[in-house]
């Protein structure tokens, strides 16, 4: 992209049935983008006849419709659009979103405010558990997340490309967003969410939630953790009152790059905390029934099962005592800090070495240019 000029925008929208909300979605890019944005391109994934006739009956002139011969799922699909694409950005959305507003004049000055911006979302209804202004906001007032959604999502065009786009062995749908944004994060990229922007998003509007749903969901979920084993990492922090800017440089460090790796962490303090690092970070009371209830979750789930529990000062004894039975009972790793050596950790079980911090895009990033 040049600085000294708009970049140009194309928007994507991969189809497979739902011809209701598909059209509604169309109509909103028009109504509320149409402005700001050159082609609209539209493939029709072998949908049914209701929605190929809807396409079809459509007279926007920055529409181009191409219907596929057979269904070969939402990665292609989106590769090869973006493929026929010769804007600076693409706007990708799912045909279940819908437009409320023109959110790209924002999601554009974040672009121009960090050059290692990759990609970043608009937020749709509900997407902050918490309120957007407890993230730390970066360049652009994006907040940085380590989980990329592909909902709806700007990204620099000839990056995507660069970068293979989405793995087509993901099939028709389900982690091959979160496979790239993993790629993304392994070559220094950054990824983020606009908390001023919002768009409606169903979900689950091609597949529903039947059984393909969940068969899709249960194949390609095993393909990505086999990829990411490092994403299995889930800690439990417990405190006193502490918050980010009490912790000593090794311990943030040390939270960060558990988060970059798409781990979890969640922070259990007796106040809430005023500031979280990035989205995916959580916080909640440092409770008995909020500590038994995360210890005992995912029991089935791996990903969602706690990986570790890390200790700081300020803990009652008796919910160390809880936390120091789960921990043997669950054979987990535990980490506990003292009041003057917060810097230095000791450990209860095993202990790997603590990443002495992220590396910058330069050191990290591939020639993909």
């Amino acid at each position: 992209m040049n600085g000294s000029t708009a970049p140009t925008i194309d928007v994507i929208i991969p189809v497979y049935n739902a011809p209701e909300l598909t059209k509604r979605c169309i109509d909103s890019v028009v109504t509320h983008l149409g402005r700001s944005i050159g082609t609209i391109f539209i493939q029709d994934d072998a949908s049914n006849a209701e929605t190929r006739e809807m396409l079809d009956g459509l007279s926007y002139q920055q529409l181009h419709v191409h219907h596929a011969p057979e269904n070969q799922g939402y990665g292609r699909s989106v590769n090869e659009m973006v493929a026929r694409s010769h804007a600076d950005l693409v706007l990708v959305l799912n045909s279940d979103t819908e437009v409320r507003e023109n959110f790209l004049p924002l999601l554009c000055m974040a672009f121009a405010a960090d050059p290692e911006l990759a990609v970043i979302n608009p937020a749709f209804d509900n997407f902050f558990r918490y309120k957007a202004d407890r993230y730390q906001q970066q360049a652009g007032g994006y907040i940085t997340t380590y989980r990329f959604q592909g909902y709806a999502f700007l990204i620099r065009r000839d990056l995507f490309l660069a970068l293979g786009g989405f793995d087509t062995q993901f099939g028709r749908g389900y982690y091959e967003d979160t496979d790239f944004g993993r790629r993304l994060v392994r070559q220094g990229w950054r990824m983020g969410i606009h908390p001023g922007t919002s768009i409606y998003h169903k979900g689950g509007a091609s597949f529903g939630r039947g059984w393909s749903y969940f068969v899709l969901m249960k194949r390609n979920r095993a393909m990505y953790f086999s990829r990411y084993p490092e994403i299995y990492q889930n800690i439990l922090v417990v405190s006193g009152e502490y918050t980010l800017t009490d912790l000593p440089v090794q311990l943030s460090d040390a939270l960060e790059h558990v988060l970059r790796q798409g781990g979890g962490v969640r922070w259990l303090t007796p106040l809430p905390l005023p500031q979280l690092l990035c989205y995916p970070m959580r916080n909640g009371p440092a409770s008995f029934s909020v500590i038994v209830k995360q210890l005992m979750r995912g029991w089935w789930r791996r990903d969602k099962r706690v990986s570790a529990v890390w200790i700081l000062p300020g803990v009652s004894l008796g919910l160390r005592m809880l936390m120091m039975f789960f921990v043997r009972l669950r054979r987990l790793e535990m980490r506990e800090w003292q009041t003057d050596q917060l810097g230095a950790p000791s450990t209860t079980e095993s202990r790997p070495d603590l990443p002495a911090g992220s590396a910058s895009r330069q050191d990290n990033k591939r020639n993909t240019e």
